[in-house]
């Protein structure tokens, strides 16, 4: 995820790092390249009449933003969602971690509370690998018992295995008489709200926009883009093929970032910064247990400059 402040109005005329025009640039000259020959044969499209009015662009042009715009807020809508179920990530967290240590009045316990803060932050990391189907071996191997971490390496939905045993976790404080019903009662409420956050992740991870809806509109903004030239060629001469450039760059732009924050979850440089929410995680549970931090580093989804 690309976090940097805003420069000049002038300096981000010409930002490239986080725009998606590095990405639409080919697709972008091949308009133009298109639009130059619209224009060079000119006199053999207006002799065959082959432009078209102006005014069905405007029209239909209105209609295209209205629904550029709607599928870009449900894409927001995704990436916002995920952000919240990540906020509710950490909040959650950090709230069983505290009532692990000032719940259980026992010294002796401290191995286990180790034991118990080591499954949380193995929980994040788990849930994060499996939204981005990535190998999670290392950090299961770092964070478990060796058995728990080469059992996990046959299961497929890891989140839910180690939130089991959190619940064990608890279940053995009770039986142990370290802590009684009401507070048993109060550490299964945070762990019902993981058990959400799962699901709800796994819902936006699973769940995306129709294909056939994006194939539409995908289609729909690509025919509009390099059908303009014949609307303006008759009117702007020359000048056609940069106008045509910068309306499709709009469209063509909005089009693609609704696709990169449709899914809020990879590694695209405007997705969620898993990497680095995941260690901030980490280190606060860390620091609730009077353990040393490790400072969060850059990594390739979360750069700073």
């Amino acid at each position: 995820m690309i976090i940097k402040k805003k420069d000049t109005w002038f300096k981000m005329l010409f930002e490239w790092k986080g725009s998606v025009l590095p990405q639409l640039l080919p697709r972008l000259v091949l308009l133009l390249l298109f639009s130059f020959a619209v224009v060079y044969f000119k006199p053999y499209l207006i002799q065959y009449n082959l432009h078209i009015n102006p005014a069905i662009f405007t029209l239909f042009g209105i209609a295209l933003a209205i629904f550029l715009g709607f599928r870009n807020s449900v894409s927001y809508d995704r990436f916002w969602e995920g952000r919240k179920l990540w906020g509710a990530l950490l909040n959650d967290t950090r709230s069983l971690a505290r009532q692990s240590i000032t719940l259980i009045n026992d010294n002796t316990y401290e191995a286990k509370r180790d034991n118990f803060l080591n499954l949380l932050i193995a929980f994040v990391y788990s849930l994060k690998h499996q939204l981005r189907e990535t190998d999670s071996a290392h950090d299961m191997t770092r964070l478990l018992p060796k058995e728990l971490a080469e059992q996990l390496k046959e299961v497929q939905f890891k989140p839910i295995i180690i939130l089991r045993e959190l619940g064990l976790w608890v279940k053995n404080a009770k039986s142990e008489d370290k802590i009684d019903s009401i507070t048993q009662l109060a550490f299964e409420e945070n762990l019902n709200k993981l058990s959400d956050i799962v699901g709800g992740c796994e819902r936006i991870a699973s769940t995306p926009i129709p294909y056939t809806y994006s194939v539409l509109l995908h289609r729909t903004v690509y025919i509009y883009c390099f059908l303009l030239s014949f609307g303006f060629v008759e009117t702007m001469g020359w000048i056609t093929p940069f106008i045509i450039v910068f309306i499709a760059y709009t469209f063509v732009a909005l089009e693609a970032i609704a696709d990169e924050l449709e899914n809020p979850f990879g590694l695209q440089p405007n997705d969620l910064a898993l990497d680095a929410m995941s260690q901030m995680i980490e280190n606060t549970l860390l620091e609730l247990n009077n353990k040393k931090v490790t400072p969060i580093k850059n990594s390739n989804d979360y750069c700073i400059s």
